[in-house]
């Protein structure tokens, strides 16, 4: 089946402490800059994996901007939605790791570049053929940002496409006002939802449901499928067959030495979501793209792990399944 895929949101060069448990508010080393932007590495696995992806963002006229161009250009992306913009630098992000999964972030989003993504930067020519629309709840963090993502998801939406949502909550977001609101909108529309394992209390209407229940809830709603991302853990898969009755699968994981978890989650999705578009079963797709989250986390570097279909096979074929 042919497809392509839209995202629109942050793309920004992210700079990655040298020592675990490094503190902001003391002198430390930092490498990088590393290309990065949840929505950036979501489009750059999705054109690893040699499917067509267009990305909606903003990048300042500097060198890092020039930077995260070229780096999503040569790997496949369809850069043409993306501006430079001459009155803002190109975002940037700084990282420190308590351990291996826990991470604090510093986020210079909202000034920059991408901060003034808006309604007018997705230009409808590049949607034309569009029918799937990702969207990343870390790119909610402004008014503009939201028109232009609602911009998009009623051109796909009407014309019969399907959107996915990847929650992608980031405590250092909380205080955004509008995220909060633009996520019901969202996942009035959402046909794939990609949560967390540590995202799903998130969406309960109290403390009491299980995991199950709040599934079969957002299930009922419309949403057509849910996959629950655990990491190693592997991934559970929510449903409903033709009777309405709720089918869910567990696909394990892999254990692989962690380097760096930045970027797992995205691999993961675009992952899961190009092979589901691409017509492959629920339990194919899930077992790539927990090879795909697998084959980032042994990276470092938040989009050094993007992977293509060939190094996953071969990751699949010499890998045992926990």
């Amino acid at each position: 089946m042919h497809f392509k895929i839209c995202t629109i949101g942050e793309l920004l060069v992210e700079f990655l402490a040298k020592e675990q448990n490094q503190r902001f508010n003391q002198t430390g080393e930092f490498i990088g800059p590393f290309v990065s932007g949840a929505p950036a590495i979501f489009a750059d696995q999705v054109a690893k994996l040699g499917f067509s992806v267009v990305f909606f963002s903003c990048v300042g006229k500097d060198a890092f901007g020039k930077m995260c161009i070229n780096r999503l250009k040569n790997d496949g992306v369809i850069i043409d939605g993306i501006t430079m913009h001459h009155k803002a630098n190109t975002g940037s992000a700084f990282v420190t790791y308590k351990d291996s999964n826990e991470r604090d972030f510093i986020f210079n989003i909202p000034n920059s570049a991408c901060g003034l993504l808006s309604f007018n930067h997705v230009n409808e020519s590049l949607l034309k053929d569009c029918n799937h629309l990702h969207v990343m709840g870390s790119s909610l963090y402004s008014f503009r940002v939201i028109d232009a993502m609602r911009k998009a998801l009623d051109i796909i939406k009407n014309k019969g496409g399907t959107i996915s949502f990847d929650p992608n909550l980031r405590k250092e977001m909380f205080d955004i006002p509008e995220m909060e609101q633009s996520f019901d909108y969202i996942m009035e529309y959402t046909d794939i939802f990609l949560p967390s394992k540590n995202e799903v209390n998130y969406f309960s209407n109290n403390n009491d449901e299980s995991e199950q229940q709040i599934m079969m809830r957002l299930l009922k709603k419309g949403i057509k499928h849910i996959v629950v991302k655990g990491g190693c853990k592997g991934a559970n898969y929510y449903g409903l067959d033709e009777q309405g009755y709720l089918q869910m699968h567990h696909v394990d994981g892999y254990t692989v030495n962690s380097v760096d978890p930045t970027g797992a989650g995205d691999c993961f999705g675009a992952t899961f979501v190009s092979l589901m578009l691409a017509g492959y079963s629920v339990e194919k797709a899930l077992q790539y793209a927990n090879a795909s989250g697998a084959f980032a986390v042994s990276k470092k570097g938040p989009m050094e792990g993007t992977s293509s279909l060939p190094e996953l096979k071969q990751f699949l074929s010499r890998t045992f399944i926990k």
